[in-house]
C-alpha cells in the first residue's frame, strides 16, 4: 500500500461568489497539481470538492494524509458526519445538513483508503498549503493557472520559481464578521454585538464572534451539530 501526501484549499470571491478549488496529491515519486472553477459558490463547498477531487486522483487503496486549513472539513469528517448519518442527514434542529451531497462524496471517495486528516494553519509559511491557496484563488479569479505534475525533484525547482501567495488571513482581534450564539439549541446569527448580547444576556447560551463568513459557516454548522 503507496504512501499519498494530499493538500488542499477552496475559495469564493464574495463567499458566495466565483470559486475555486485546488489540491496537491503526491506519493514516493511524483507529485500532481489539480484545480478548478465555479461560477457561483462558497468557500465550504470549494474546500470540500478540492478534498473529493484529489481523493479521486490517488486511485488504488493508500494510506493517505490530508492537510487542509479549514475546520470545517476536518470538523465534518471526523465528527460532525457520525451524528449527520445517524439523524439521516438532519441536524439537531431537524434541518438538512448542509453541502449533504458533498460530505456523502468525501466519505465515498475516501472509504477504501487509510486516512490521516490532519489541520494546518493557514498562511503559516506551510509550502504546499500556501500553494494550494495560490491555486484555489488563481482559478477563483480564473487566473492562468499553471499546474505541475512530474517527478518529486522537479517539483521543488517549480515551486521556486512560482510567486508568492496572496495573504487573506486575518487577526482574531480582527473587525467582527458577525457573531453566532446559541440559545435553547437554537443557533442564530447577529449582525452586531449589541443585537447578540439582547439574545444571551441572562440566559444559558454560547456564543462567540467571528471574523469571515466561512468561520461563521464552520461555527453554525458545528453549534448545529
Amino acid at each position: 500500500m503507496k504512501d499519498v501526501s494530499i493538500y488542499c484549499d477552496g475559495s469564493a470571491i464574495g463567499n458566495p461568489g466565483p470559486g475555486g478549488w485546488g489540491a496537491v496529491i503526491a506519493d514516493g515519486a511524483r507529485t500532481k497539481e489539480i484545480g478548478g472553477h465555479t461560477m457561483h459558490t462558497t468557500n465550504n463547498k470549494m474546500e470540500l470538492t478540492a478534498a473529493i477531487q484529489a481523493f479521486q486522483i490517488v486511485g488504488a487503496r493508500a494510506s493517505v494524509i490530508l492537510h487542509t486549513d479549514s475546520q470545517y472539513v476536518i470538523n465534518g469528517i471526523t465528527k460532525w458526519v457520525f451524528g449527520w448519518q445517524k439523524n439521516n442527514w438532519q441536524t439537531k434542529e431537524k434541518k438538512d445538513v448542509l453541502n449533504k451531497e458533498l460530505w456523502q462524496a468525501l466519505i465515498e471517495v475516501s472509504a477504501p483508503h487509510e486516512v490521516t486528516w490532519k489541520h494546518v494553519k493557514a498562511h503559516s509559511g506551510i509550502a504546499l498549503n500556501e500553494r494550494v491557496d495560490m491555486i484555489a484563488n488563481g482559478f477563483a479569479r480564473k487566473e492562468e493557472t499553471k499546474l505541475f505534475y512530474g517527478p518529486n525533484a522537479k517539483y521543488k525547482e517549480f515551486l521556486k520559481e512560482m510567486p508568492k501567495a496572496r495573504v487573506t488571513s486575518s487577526s482574531k482581534k480582527g473587525k467582527a464578521y458577525s457573531y453566532v450564539s446559541l440559545v435553547d439549541g437554537v443557533v442564530r446569527i447577529h449582525a452586531t454585538w449589541t443585537d447578540c448580547e439582547k439574545t444571551v444576556k441572562g440566559k444559558k447560551a454560547k456564543f462567540k464572534k467571528v471574523l469571515s463568513k466561512t468561520d461563521e459557516d464552520s461555527l453554525v454548522a458545528e453549534w448545529r451539530t
